[in-house]
């Protein structure tokens, strides 16, 4: 489990088929085999560690999910060790199980703000809401505006200098991650309407 608040940006050192080195120092403080470091938002575990870095097999279904197969030697990523029972959780409970990609549409500057618009599918959209937080390339965020194909964040000065996100650009494919909790929450409203009896189309029926 992660909390979304990036400690050190990594360079990517190698893309293999099945696997990715990223140099790096921060997390490598206490890194160990089996260890789980979320790489943009992505949850790898550890398989080798390596002189400044580390080295992460990476599956078929994390390709197709993510943009870690887009990525290339020289990229930079967003790294953050797992919590532990003492850190503190500065953004929301991340899984690093990345529901799907986005792409940034606009990056405007308001004072000293930065106002990112990401679009994002359908199956992602229905679980964004307004000032709820969101993952973006493992950064923990606020919505803090909503359209029915895209939302937007403010990145404060301190994000935009301690992350990958600074230096976005539109057309930039991001990884996403709705908060679990909205999945929870949707998962008992439909086991409730299960067993009752009650659809949604019931209910439309009915004039609801």
């Amino acid at each position: 489990m992660f909390s979304g608040i990036v400690e050190e940006i990594g360079t990517v050192h190698e893309v293999g088929s099945h696997h990715l080195t990223v140099r790096c120092h921060l997390v490598m403080s206490d890194c160990k085999v089996s260890d789980s470091i979320s790489v943009s938002g992505v949850c790898l575990t550890v398989a080798n560690v390596i002189a400044n870095g580390f080295r992460a097999d990476v599956m078929p279904e994390t390709l197709r999910r993510t943009n870690l197969g887009l990525l290339a030697v020289g990229d930079l990523v967003n790294l953050e060790r797992a919590v532990t029972p003492s850190t503190r959780l500065g953004g929301h409970i991340v899984l690093g199980h990345a529901d799907g990609v986005g792409r940034i549409a606009s990056v405007t500057g308001e004072e000293s703000a930065t106002i990112v618009t990401v679009q994002a599918p359908h199956d992602i959209m229905r679980y964004v809401a307004m000032k709820g937080s969101v993952t973006v390339d493992g950064v923990s965020l606020t919505v803090a505006g909503l359209a029915p194909d895209s939302f937007t964040v403010s990145l404060v000065p301190y994000t935009s200098h301690q992350t990958t996100l600074g230096s976005v650009r539109p057309g930039r494919v991001v990884n996403l991650e709705v908060d679990v909790l909205a999945r929870y929450i949707e998962r008992l409203q439909d086991s409730s309407a299960e067993s009752t009896g009650i659809t949604w189309d019931l209910l439309q029926e009915l004039g609801y």
